[in-house]
């Protein structure tokens, strides 16, 4: 066993004291490991003789890995949180889960407890007294690494908080009960480049968590000498601060040993470790992916390092006779064999409920506070945006904001934060790396633990290293955990052209997210819903993406002067998912069937205002203001009001979420229509120009909305 520990930033950090012996397992505990690892291989072995049934969907089992999954499994705490991976099965049966309750998920049934027959076998979910907490991650190789360090990056932040009831306020007057991470990955997903934005951030804030890594050296058909110029632990040794660790991860004592010292240098310290386990591979890579289809001699080379053999026979040296061996074997080949029996008996998902759990219930669900309090005065978007964030900080300690550039002296390069972490303190409003997978990913860590982060990608146009993480972790969280993790996370994304931003800061993205289901996307248009929807945003319990279009922020450009509004009291909340008529027609004009709707959102409302006064009471402007969930009532009811419709975005229209509208409203209101649905949106080009008439050209404007209303009111 090797170990050694970089350099790290405080001598707070230092290693264990010299003094410091990592405890051997005790009897009991070896012959607990030793009966796991007989049900593990059981159950392996088992899937294998019923493959017909049991490889129906595709699971992984921890053959060959299972002395370091005992091992870390037997030092997990209720109080801890952990995120495994697919080939874990062998540490979800050391923390105490049945075999029955994995085959209800290898068979996908309906009391699955993890996800109710939605995802694969070893994907857990679980929050259940008594046992470490399992937020959902996804099957996505490595993404894993991201929230679980968000989890530690929450519990490190709360407990500088000390909120009440959060994953930090645990009960004990030491350290002995201090909460861990636990993150589980394969040594081939070390190369993501997600995990070392996870590896730079719990370095860089002395993180509590634990980096599991087991090196079978395959990646489904790739060998190690394919895919790295180095394994984990050695490229843990670029992260100053991180603490390594080395084991025979096929021995158990030893896994044990270093396993215990890994959890209580955490408990400890409150910073990293990596646990680098070399293990060999005995089963598949998965039950789609067979063996014998690619490693050839391979399998010879690896089986005498199995740990169950192993360990047997380090047993029978420690004075455990053979019957209780057999004994122990017997009784978890019983178990299997039971087990098995009863998931194939257990009942079906009922299919009614496959639509159960998109989101969680919403918070927020009525209009509520001061809109437009007396002697208010009036106040820019940005500025409302500003005063919002500040209302909720002040109100709940455990929020907390986070992205490039909003903490320290800027405060937002559009002055969004300005002042809040002199505030606050930098441990709630604080600088990221040039990370926007971790501003995003951690989200979901920090929502598990009961910290609520309200996050920004500094333009539209930077997103896109997030959507990993914004799909496969977020979105999917709530409906794969059977609605045990809905993930809060207000994500503010500054959005639209304004003024020769050019090709990488004038984007439009919202078509993009609206093709992500599982999260909320919000588009305020004025300086009183941009305050009212980012509180609802931050108080839903869902991933909200706000979309913050800066041509509003400052009401500089022509015809945006509306965007300034009075502004609400302090509380001030709008539900999501309700549009606004933001002009109405005249009720004379209506009469004589002389009007027509916009229905658009953000800038759109503007330009839609702009080029009404060339139609006075002809036009009414509908404000979607949040565009999932859509408030398709609303434009139903203006397309029944007017018969003429005109759907108005920013985006290049082809593909767009304004098409597929205008599909929508064509099909369910055709009856009530006059005249084809009318949209208007920006040139069908793969970016705006930087030059501001080449920009001109491209994007809608009140002068080109007027030529489609008059096209539109002619019909």
């Amino acid at each position: 066993m090797l170990h050694s520990t970089a350099p790290a930033p405080d001598t707070e950090f230092a290693s264990h004291p010299p003094n410091f012996t990592a405890p051997n397992p005790t009897r009991e505990t070896l012959l607990r490991a030793y009966r796991l690892m007989r049900t593990a291989d059981e159950m392996a072995r088992l899937y294998e003789e019923n493959k017909a049934v049991t490889a129906k969907y595709v699971h992984a089992t921890a053959r060959g890995h299972e002395a370091i999954q005992l091992a870390a499994a037997f030092h997990l705490l209720p109080t801890d949180y952990a995120a495994p991976y697919y080939r874990d099965d062998a540490m979800l049966l050391g923390i105490g889960i049945t075999p029955y309750e994995l085959m209800l998920q290898l068979m996908a049934k309906r009391d699955d407890p993890f996800s109710g027959g939605r995802t694969y076998y070893c994907h857990p979910s679980l929050s259940r007294a008594g046992f470490p907490t399992i937020p959902h991650q996804s099957s996505a190789t490595g993404m894993q690494a991201i929230p679980a360090t968000g989890m530690a990056h929450g519990i490190k932040y709360l407990e500088g908080q000390r909120v009440q009831g959060s994953a930090a306020d645990y009960s004990s007057s030491t350290t002995d009960a201090a909460p861990v991470v636990l993150c589980s990955i394969g040594d081939g997903a070390m190369t993501e480049g997600e995990v070392s934005e996870a590896l730079q951030m719990a370095v860089l804030h002395q993180l509590p968590i634990i980096y599991l890594v087991q090196d079978n050296d395959w990646g489904i058909s790739a060998t190690g000498r394919e895919m790295r110029a180095m394994d984990a632990y050695e490229f843990a040794s670029g992260f100053k601060g991180l603490h390594r660790l080395r084991v025979d991860g096929a021995d158990f004592s030893a896994s044990y040993s270093v396993m215990s010292e890994a959890f209580a240098y955490v408990r400890r310290t409150r910073g990293p470790v990596l646990v680098h386990a070399k293990c060999p591979l005995l089963g598949h890579h998965t039950s789609g992916v067979r063996r014998e289809w690619y490693r050839g001699d391979n399998l010879a080379q690896h089986t005498p390092q199995d740990p169950l053999p192993r360990l047997h026979q380090q047993l029978l040296l420690r004075s455990f006779t053979k019957r209780e061996l057999e004994q122990a074997a017997t009784e978890a080949a019983a178990l299997v064999r039971a087990d098995y029996e009863r998931a194939l008996l257990a009942p079906s998902p009922d299919p009614a409920t496959f639509a159960d759990h998109e989101f969680a219930p919403q918070a927020v669900t009525e209009e509520a506070g001061e809109r437009t309090p007396a002697g208010a005065d009036k106040v820019l978007m940005v500025d409302a945006a500003l005063h919002a964030v500040d209302d909720i900080l002040r109100e709940f300690p455990e929020a907390l904001f986070y992205g490039q550039d909003v903490g320290g002296e800027l405060g937002g390069v559009f002055r969004e934060a300005a002042l809040l972490a002199k505030k606050y303190g930098d441990a709630r409003v604080f600088n990221t790396p040039i990370q926007e997978a971790y501003i995003v990913g951690s989200t979901a860590g920090m929502s598990a633990v009961g910290a609520k982060a309200i996050v920004e990608i500094q333009f539209a146009d930077y997103i896109w290293p997030a959507l990993n993480q914004l799909v496969e972790e977020l979105s999917k969280s709530c409906y794969l955990s059977n609605g045990q993790f809905p993930v809060q996370a207000l994500i503010r994304v500054p959005i639209g052209a304004y003024g020769g931003g050019g090709p990488y800061h004038s984007g439009s993205i919202e078509s993009t997210l609206l093709t992500i289901r599982g999260i909320k996307v919000v588009y305020p248009s004025n300086a009183a819903d941009m305050k009212g929807l980012l509180r609802a945003a931050f108080l839903d319990p869902n991933p909200v993406v706000l979309l913050e279009h800066k041509g509003l922020y400052w009401s500089k450009v022509p015809g945006t002067e509306d965007a300034k509004t009075i502004e609400p009291a302090a509380g001030y909340v709008l539900p999501l998912g309700k549009a606004a008529i933001a002009q109405a027609a005249a009720a004379e004009q209506l009469r004589r069937g002389n009007t027509c709707v916009v229905v658009t959102y953000g800038m759109g409302v503007h330009w839609a205002k702009t080029a009404s006064r060339q139609f006075p009471g002809q036009v009414e402007v509908l404000d979607l203001r949040t565009l999932n969930p859509l408030d398709f009532d609303a434009v139903q009811a203006a397309v029944v009001r007017h018969s003429k419709v005109l759907v108005l975005t920013e985006e290049p229209l082809m593909n767009s979420f304004a098409e597929s509208l205008a599909g929508r409203i064509q099909r369910t209101c055709f009856q009530q229509l006059d005249a084809p649905v009318f949209t208007l949106g920006a040139a069908n080009l793969p970016a705006i120009a930087l030059n501001v008439d080449l920009e001109r050209q491209m994007l809608p404007n009140p002068t080109k909305v007027a030529a489609a209303l008059q096209e539109l009111l002619e019909y």
